[in-house]
Order: C-alpha cells, then structure tokens, then sequence
C-alpha cells in the first residue's frame, strides 16, 4: 500500500513538474538535461569543437545538450544501460568503474579531454546517508579519472550529494584543480539533497 501511495505521488509530482513538461516540448530524454543547461549558462563550459566524456549519461539528456553544444566535436557517453543513439556520440556500454572500460575511453582521443562530466549515482536504497556515500564514491572515482584524461584547462562537472562524503568532495576537487565550486540549479527539486560540483583547471 505504501509503495502504492509513493508511486502515486511520483507520478502527480511528474505531471506537476514544469521541467518534464519542457523536457518533452525540447524534445529531451529527460528532465535533468536543465540541470546541465543552468550548470553551463552560470559557468559557460561548452563551446564548438570541444571533445566531452559523459559518465552515467542514460537516458542521454546530458548528452543530448553536448550534442548541440559542441558542434563539431568529439562526445563519449558511457553507461551500464544501452541508450538509443544521439548525434556525434560515441557510446560505450558497460561498468565505467572497469579498468577497461576507462582504457577504451582513453582510446578514442588521446589529445585530452575539455570536459568530463558525470551525472552518475547508485540506485537508490531509500538510506540517504548509504546512497549519498555510494554516490559520493562514484563521483571520487570520475574525478580521479578526469585528471588523467582532461587537458590543463578543461572542466569537470558532477553530482553530488549532500551528506557526510560532500566535504571530502570537494576537498580532493581543490586538490586536483585551481578552481571550485558547488551549484545546486532551480531544476534541482527543493527536497532533493543533489548539488553539483564544477571544477576548471588542473594543478
């Protein structure tokens, strides 16, 4: 009864939701591309020819932005689920925490990314604390990644949540890169703990 009366919720909130409704008129997978599409407009990343990896990009509305953003430039979106294809990307099914998978990444550029960004989290348990330190070890992980991968001045952008791993976050984000900062984007509902940390310029 009770699974009943959330998924009942879940649903009225989805109709009620001004970004899903936009998502569908923008013609967007779903409603977290805003999310990327505030991150951008406040720190202005993406520009023509950029190459980008998305980490955690299905359904691929993160992509779907970088896309168009990026006209002319190199994209790689990775995920466990198998997406339906997007303009200009190259898709990688599989676990992006696999040696492997990280090895063929790097294969398809070898010039240095301009941005890594991830959008990543772990299916969620209902314990906010285990899903907020499970997320925030998936967005250690890709930040580890990135610094090997992005050029001097590149970006990387990824979710996080607020709990007892965002401070450890954010203090490895200042030890890898010049510049941080922690956004959370009107898209981002109220009573949600998501915020998103954006970094620019390798040490």
């Amino acid at each position: 009864m009770k699974k009943n009366k959330i998924s009942k919720n879940w649903v009225n909130r989805q109709r009620r939701d001004i970004f899903v409704r936009q998502s569908k008129v923008d013609g967007y997978r779903a409603r977290s591309a805003y999310k990327l599409i505030e991150i951008n407009e406040k720190f202005k990343i993406f520009k023509g020819g950029m190459s980008v990896i998305d980490i955690g990009a299905a359904p691929g509305s993160w992509s779907q932005f970088a896309s168009k953003s990026i006209k002319n430039g190199k994209l790689i979106s990775i995920d466990l689920k198998k997406m339906d294809p997007i303009q200009n990307s190259i898709q990688i099914k599989g676990d992006f925490t696999d040696q492997k998978i990280q090895n063929e990444i790097k294969s398809y550029f070898t010039k240095g990314f301009d941005v890594v960004m991830s959008d990543m989290a772990v299916n969620t348990t209902g314990i906010k604390n285990i899903d907020s330190i499970q997320t925030g070890e998936l967005c250690k992980e890709a930040m580890v990644f990135s610094k090997e991968v992005v050029h001097e001045k590149g970006f990387f952008i990824s979710k996080i949540f607020m709990g007892s791993t965002f401070n450890e976050i954010v203090a490895l984000g200042k030890k890898i890169f010049k510049e941080v900062k922690v956004f959370k984007p009107k898209s981002s509902r109220k009573d949600s703990k998501e915020s998103f940390i954006i970094c620019k310029n390798l040490r």
